[in-house]
């Protein structure tokens, strides 16, 4: 690793700030730009500010902020706005204190929130729940630099006072508000902006990102290992450069290694779009908006920045964050650093007839889930029955899915899934947002349980099982990273994706896809510990149709 305290280098700066490229050198003094010089020649490596992702769950990466960093930095990545909602939702400050603290041990720029709905709804079980004191507290802090993503808009919408409470101890503190509002148009969405909450990284299709643009809001425009809304709202890109952002929300570590933020600005630059607009998008819109000391190549600025062959095909050279290279030809340059578990799991064991669902001679309503979208449907169907009790029907893709309380025993919620495709097997998963149950889908309820068991048995993780094989990562950090290193991380987690789609699952990510059919603010219908979820009324609902 450069640790030089005084270094040079020269080539082609790319000046975000001015709108220019220019032929200079950078003098770097310990971790600030001393001085830029332009000359009238210079090298043909391009020079400029490196990638931020403008939302992320670290916790997705399933890799602790210390191993993240070395993953990401290979990419031009040198800082994430992240929302540590996924540990707080299982051990509340004291997880979101173990972030900070994991993000301090590697040379990368972590910014991290203050989770402004956990749980995210009454209707889940969580480990912790941080309501409008914690915020206030958690605002007050100089590490904490935002309120993180509003999930709760109809609690907004109805003008609940905890919900109140919080984004006016946010705005107190001059903290920017993230926004979190699906679907929300016309009236709800202009209270729901006016309450503050200034972006949104959840727009489905470009007329709701239209409308949330015109009044004001940016638009982060997310391409993780579940959601994928590049495609549909890039033309924003055109006409609305200076509201847009990138990020990945959620990022599996198998995604983590092949590419990061580096990925979204080369497929905008293949379309067509204008360089400085989309570099903004990837690092200085969210300078701006989130108040940042990332270095922007100015005099006086952190030295982070990255070297890149040329800005066609933006092969990553070199990575600096505060004057150190960080990493080199896709190759990361800082040390491991050691990492503690730290957990909360107390489910049980279960067996089969925990999971047996009596026939009332009823139709059910089944989740009709989408691949690369975290939004559901719901249909109508009518069951399959064996013994008198309602089970799997591989052969319509109608799977029973489960979801496990983890913080305490009780007895397993039970649902109906559809467009899963397992044909054998079962898979389960104990990263199941935003409260992190166990969430479980298969083909039988002894294929279910036993999968279920051996995530209980590890106090977490992720499993792809049959009665004759499995494959399984273990997640010993509350359930939701891994101690290992990220390329081992990476190849466990292919493992069990490999095996769950030799089972039939026909989805791009299964884990990550399952994860999202626990998660209650999400249109239309969901399953949490305590039962069936109808999105659409906030409320709970009967399996029977």
């Amino acid at each position: 690793m450069k640790n030089d305290n005084t270094f040079s280098l020269s080539g082609q700066i790319i000046d975000l700030v001015h709108s220019r490229i220019f032929p200079g050198r950078i003098t770097v003094n310990d971790s600030k730009i001393t001085e830029i010089e332009e000359l009238p020649v210079a090298e043909q490596r391009y020079i400029m500010p490196g990638f931020i992702d403008a939302h992320i769950h670290i916790e997705s990466s399933m890799v602790p902020p210390s191993e993240f960093a070395r993953m990401a930095v290979c990419h031009g990545t040198v800082a994430t706005v992240s929302d540590p909602h996924e540990i707080a939702n299982v051990m509340g400050v004291e997880g979101i204190d173990y972030m900070i603290r994991s993000g301090k041990r590697g040379h990368f720029k972590f910014y991290f929130g203050a989770p402004s709905c956990v749980p995210a709804t009454p209707f889940e079980t969580s480990g912790f729940t941080l309501d409008a004191q914690a915020i206030e507290a958690l605002m007050t802090r100089d590490d904490i630099y935002y309120l993180s993503e509003m999930m709760n808009y109809p609690g907004v919408l109805s003008d609940d006072s905890d919900i109140l409470k919080k984004l006016e101890a946010a705005k107190r503190h001059g903290k920017p508000i993230d926004g979190h509002a699906p679907m929300v148009t016309g009236d709800d969405i202009k209270k729901y902006i006016a309450s503050g909450i200034s972006t949104d990284h959840e727009c489905y299709a470009i007329e709701d990102a239209l409308e949330k643009v015109h009044l004001g809001m940016k638009i982060l425009i997310r391409e993780g290992s579940a959601a994928k809304n590049f495609d549909v709202l890039i033309p924003l890109m055109a006409q609305y450069p200076e509201q847009l952002m990138f990020c990945s929300d959620d990022k599996h570590p198998n995604d983590l290694i092949k590419g990061h933020i580096n990925l979204l600005v080369k497929r905008a630059l293949q379309k067509g779009y204008k360089l400085m607009d989309v570099l903004r998008a990837a690092s200085l819109n969210a300078v701006r908006h989130y108040h940042l000391d990332v270095g922007m190549l100015q005099t006086g600025d952190d030295a982070d920045f990255i070297v890149v062959d040329n800005p066609t095909d933006l092969n990553v050279l070199q990575t600096y964050v505060k004057g150190r290279l960080v990493a080199e030809n896709g190759v990361s340059l800082m040390p491991r650093r050691k990492e503690e578990a730290c957990n909360n799991f107390h489910a049980t064991t279960i067996t089969p007839e925990d999971l047996q669902v009596p026939d009332e001679g009823k139709r059910i309503k089944v989740i009709a889930c989408m691949d690369g979208n975290l939004i559901t449907n719901t249909i109508i169907a009518t069951p399959k029955v064996v013994e008198g009790n309602l089970v799997s029907d591989t052969s319509r893709d109608i799977l029973k899915m489960v979801v496990l309380n983890r913080y305490t025993p009780a007895k397993p919620a039970i649902g109906f899934i559809n467009n899963i495709g397992l044909k054998r097997g079962a898979i389960a998963t104990s990263v199941s947002n935003d409260s992190h149950n166990i969430v479980a889908v298969g083909c039988s309820d002894e294929d279910i349980a036993r999968a279920i068991n051996l995530l209980v048995y590890t106090k977490g993780g992720m499993v792809a099982c049959s009665e004759t094989e499995f494959a399984l990562l273990p997640l010993p950090i509350a359930g939701l990273m891994s101690l290992e290193e990220g390329s081992r991380v990476a190849e466990d987690y292919e493992r069990a994706d490999k095996l769950a789609h030799e089972f039939g699952c026909t989805l791009y990510s299964p884990f990550m896809t399952l994860s999202f059919m626990a998660l209650l603010v999400i249109p239309e219908l969901k399953l949490s510990d305590k039962g069936l979820f109808d999105v659409t009324q906030f409320s709970f609902t009967s399996l029977t149709a």
